[in-house]
């Protein structure tokens, strides 16, 4: 019976999304306007909201342990998880909503989505884990390119460290042309060329509904301890 017990208690502590979840992003997909939203906000609430904060809350313990300056914060507005509401004033895409779910575990300097970065994503489509920085600020950015012109060996460990390598890819865009101040010939000019320095783990839809997921996001952001090392110190920023 103790032992029973144990593993229910293990087990709960790990929060995890529902079928229903998914559910409500492939209908609100199909539905993507302020009517059905409006009419179905209860169900978002319940099976979208309430969800995401609860994993939120429940990651800042084990957050806590991989990247201490890193924070989960369960709130409706301003924390970690991202509006569903999108601002259609600057995009090309003119729905109303996201359909996705997006929660990023910001560095506790940052100021938006752009500083270093955990981030978790769940669509009908697609689930993956991020880390890293998308789309540094121009000062950000040249700090990271001087930082693996300088020291390329510090770079070449975090980058293709056995753990981190096991989870993420590189990913994002890059500049065609080396940034100017930049040797061409330069060992490392590919990754130097990068506008984006975030590294994506993808992972099954089945995986975001399963008992295991947290367990999950955790392994991979531990794993991601030497990269993001890497770019909180080219930032300026303890890690």
């Amino acid at each position: 019976p103790n032992l029973l017990k144990g593993a229910v208690m293990t087990a709960s502590r790990y929060a995890t999304f529902t079928p229903a979840s998914l559910e409500f992003l492939r209908e609100l997909r199909d539905n993507n306007n302020r009517d059905w939203f409006n009419e179905n906000k209860p169900r978002y609430e319940e099976q979208v909201l309430d969800v995401a904060l609860q994993f939120i809350q429940s990651m800042q313990e084990p957050l806590a342990g991989i990247a201490p300056h890193f924070t989960a914060v369960p709130k409706r507005v301003g924390g970690s998880l991202m509006r569903i509401y999108r601002d259609t004033r600057f995009s090309k895409i003119k729905t109303p909503y996201k359909t996705n779910i997006g929660i990023q575990f910001r560095h506790e300097q940052a100021r938006d989505v752009h500083a270093p970065g955990y981030y978790v994503h769940i669509d009908p489509d697609r689930v993956f884990l991020g880390a890293g920085m998308w789309r540094p600020a121009p000062d950000a950015l040249r700090g990271i390119r001087e930082r693996i012109d300088a020291k390329p060996e510090v770079w070449r460990r975090a980058r293709d460290d056995k753990g981190f390598k096991r989870h993420f890819q590189l990913g994002g865009e890059t500049l065609t042309r080396p940034p100017r101040g930049f040797d061409k010939a330069h060992p490392e000019i590919a990754d130097i060329k990068r506008k984006d320095f975030i590294a994506v783990k993808d992972l099954a839809l089945e995986d975001a509904i399963g008992p295991r997921f947290q367990q999950k996001v955790e392994t991979a952001f531990r794993a991601a301890t030497p990269y993001m090392t890497f770019l909180c110190k080219a930032v300026d920023v303890p890690f």
